[in-house]
């Protein structure tokens, strides 16, 4: 599971807004996917030179670039999922994202959102906000704030 961090989860929360907002989303192009949205914003690529990457590897779909990953291969795509997983993902992270398949962040949704179709706009927009939030709460929960006693008396004073 992803590593909650404050980048990671902007980076979520910045990648649902543009693809909300129209930015160019393809499930079918390597670039502009579920993943490759969130790749542009997590190595600051563009969606051709991300798509470029993958072809250059000649691996097929994010998937089976994930497969393959080999972090030291020096590859240009093995070199995007390591600056991807260094913000805090791992593969498994990026296939259920790019199928929209984590039951965790699934769980979270109500019943009859839960069967997201994983090339459809709004259902990638859904789930990586989910996604941004639960880990939102993972980073929050073991920060515990102290206690305060007050009472009207020191109000007042």
């Amino acid at each position: 599971m992803a590593r909650p961090n404050l980048d990671l989860i902007a980076a979520l929360r910045r990648t649902a807004r543009k693809i909300e907002k129209g930015s160019p989303y393809q499930w079918g192009h390597m670039g502009s996917c579920n993943c490759g949205n969130l790749a542009q914003e997590l190595t600051r690529l563009t969606k051709a030179e991300i798509h470029a990457h993958a072809l250059a590897n000649g691996r097929g779909d994010w998937n089976e670039q994930l497969n393959d990953y080999c972090p030291t291969s020096g590859l240009p795509m093995d070199l995007l999922i390591g600056e991807m997983m260094e913000a805090g993902l791992d593969p498994d992270d990026l296939k259920q994202l790019e199928r929209l398949s984590d039951v965790r962040i699934l769980q979270r949704l109500p019943a009859e959102k839960r069967y997201l179709r994983h090339n459809f706009r709004d259902d990638v927009v859904l789930y990586i906000s989910e996604w941004a939030n639960m880990l939102e709460e993972q980073l929050l929960a073991p920060i515990k704030l102290p206690h305060f006693e007050w009472s009207e008396q020191t109000v007042l004073s």
